[in-house]
């Protein structure tokens, strides 16, 4: 949001990759009482305008466009510079856990209880323990395996973290799961830095138990905090991403808060969700034309 000569006007990021042809976009405006079309970010793929209606209102009036990804800004610097996001059904396509499960014998139990957590059903950290007892004895060899055969980044994770950090962004990744499979994926993706839960392992083997503080909703709010202390950023200069109830406060913490393909409990408290388009679809979000990417 913005305000020009004392009248306040809300921005917005209206995103249909390779289809938002003049037709799209005369369709967009007129749902909009007095909105204007400001500028192409990318002719084709991404065009902002602007609105009198509040942030909220706005998002409610466009949401389920089917094909097509709306950003409504809230207050702050467009181009943001600390970026917090959640890793599993985020950044990755999968969840580690369930997989890992899979090796064990145990996933139907597993994906069970991670998607009742999701939904913010179950308490984070006694959902955590209870999938991890079930993959005691498991070989922690198991977890290289498991990352070659089955973990793969989402649709454009890199290209957003790694044009992110080009232009000067500090780039996290945090976890409810475990460094064993966060770690690589971190270095792989292209974040600065990590946090997630450590498995105990003994004699080669997963023990069922994990060490350390539990990496929750709160811890991941306290990440996104104590970087902005670090980084002297305010919060309007953040953005976070998650999928999730265990990312909800991380995401309403953040200047920008993105529930990406998420479960209601986390889109209905998020500024914006990406559910048509991959993960640098946000860099159109943030003013950001192909030109700059950095993309493989």
């Amino acid at each position: 949001m913005t305000t020009t000569g004392g009248f306040s006007v809300t921005i917005a990021t209206l995103i249909a990759a390779g289809r938002l042809d003049e037709r799209l976009l005369e369709a967009a405006l007129a749902r909009i009482h007095s909105a204007e079309f400001t500028r192409w970010i990318d002719r084709g793929d991404a065009a902002d305008f602007e609105s009198p209606l509040p942030p909220q209102e706005l998002r409610q009036v466009l949401e389920g466009w089917e094909g097509a990804d709306v950003i409504v800004h809230t207050s702050g610097p467009r181009q943001k510079r600390l970026l917090v996001a959640d890793m599993d059904s985020t950044i990755i396509g999968q969840e580690c856990i369930d997989e890992l499960a899979d090796y064990a014998g145990v996933k139907p139990q597993v994906a069970d209880i991670t998607e009742r957590a999701m939904r913010g059903e179950l308490d984070f950290a006694g959902a955590l323990a209870e999938r991890v007892a079930l993959l005691e004895g498991l070989e922690f060899e198991t977890i290289a395996q498991c990352l070659a055969e089955r973990i793969r980044p989402n649709p454009g994770a890199e290209t957003l973290v790694r044009t992110m950090s080009a232009l000067g962004a500090t780039t996290i990744l945090v976890s409810g799961g475990f460094t064993a499979f966060v770690e690589p994926i971190a270095r792989k993706v292209g974040f600065d830095r990590f946090e997630a839960n450590v498995l105990e392992v003994a004699a080669g083997k997963l023990t069922g138990s994990t060490s350390g503080r539990i990496v929750d909703s709160h811890v991941k709010q306290e990440v996104l905090v104590r970087a902005c202390e670090e980084l002297e950023l305010r919060p309007d200069e953040t953005m976070a991403i998650g999928d999730g109830a265990n990312d909800a406060l991380m995401v309403m913490a953040a200047g920008l808060g993105i529930a990406y393909h998420a479960k209601p409990v986390l889109a209905e408290v998020a500024d914006a969700c990406l559910e048509h388009h991959g993960l640098d679809a946000l860099l159109w979000a943030q003013g950001i034309n192909r030109a700059r990417w950095i993309e493989d």
